[in-house]
């Protein structure tokens, strides 16, 4: 027993170095030949604020206080969620060489490109910081604890969605561009350029129904009040268990199958 304990133990830790080491390599291809790495991590979404807030606040004189931090407490985590998921069809065939070669969890792919895009909007967070300090606002203490659950959720959430999309995408190529499209919908269809409160009250019970709505809605709100609805908190946790669940059942049931079609 203790042998097999032992073999366990060392089976956990080569898979934790593996993930180390495919988030490594995705951040420095990422970064590879770019002077400015931070800023582009970054900028990104600042352009699409300014954007935003020439066309609502300048031209349709949105009555939203402080709208460019509102914007970005916005932008930057939809930047993670959007990124994970509309990269996540293509994964699997982007990394069939080490697929085919090495022996190894598959599912640690997927993982490792969210943790990526993770830790960019990490990177993200001392702008915010900044903008807030702007605004003659501190970052609360509610921070932290609530970036914590805020990240955990997330995490789960994009994990079984990118491996989800991952492993289908290798028998109905469709996948691709069908998740961009979701992606371009969602975002619209979630308080992003706009607060929830500004959502006609008859659609407000429909909120739910996103599964981004709340999680997103809960960013802001920590972010801008330091306050978590967590009635939203509790339908992100199971909207993240249930696509964790669901991707990772197909994935199981597709996993034996993907050497053959790579």
């Amino acid at each position: 027993m203790k042998a097999i304990d032992l073999g366990n133990h060392r089976s956990l830790e080569n898979y934790r170095d593996l993930l180390i080491i495919l988030v490594q390599k995705e951040i420095k291809v990422r970064y590879k030949n770019n002077v400015l790495g931070y800023l582009w991590s970054v900028g990104n979404p600042l352009m699409f604020a300014v954007v935003y807030f020439f066309a609502f606040k300048i031209i349709m004189r949105v009555r939203v206080e402080a709208y460019p931090l509102v914007l970005l407490a916005g932008l930057f985590p939809w930047q993670w969620f959007a990124n994970s998921v509309g990269s996540s069809p293509k994964i699997f065939v982007a990394g069939s060489s080490i697929i085919k070669k090495v022996n190894f969890p598959r599912h640690i792919i997927p993982l490792a490109s969210v943790l990526n895009h993770m830790i960019h909007f990490c990177f993200s967070l001392p702008v915010i910081i900044v903008l807030l300090l702007f605004y003659d606002k501190v970052p609360p203490l509610s921070w932290l604890y609530g970036m914590p659950i805020q990240i955990g959720v997330q995490l789960m959430m994009l994990y079984g969605i990118s491996l989800l999309l991952a492993s289908l995408n290798l028998f109905v190529r469709d996948i691709e561009p069908l998740a961009s499209i979701i992606i371009q919908m969602g975002f619209f269809f979630t308080p992003i350029i706009y607060t929830e409160d500004l959502i006609p009250e008859r659609f407000q019970h429909l909120i739910p129904l996103n599964p981004a709505a709340p999680l997103m809605i809960n960013w802001r709100n920590l972010i801008l009040e330091g306050t978590l609805n967590f009635q939203y908190v509790l339908i992100s946790f199971g909207y993240g268990l249930l696509f964790l669940a669901l991707g990772y059942s197909v994935y199981k049931k597709l996993a034996h199958r993907f050497a053959e079609v790579l």
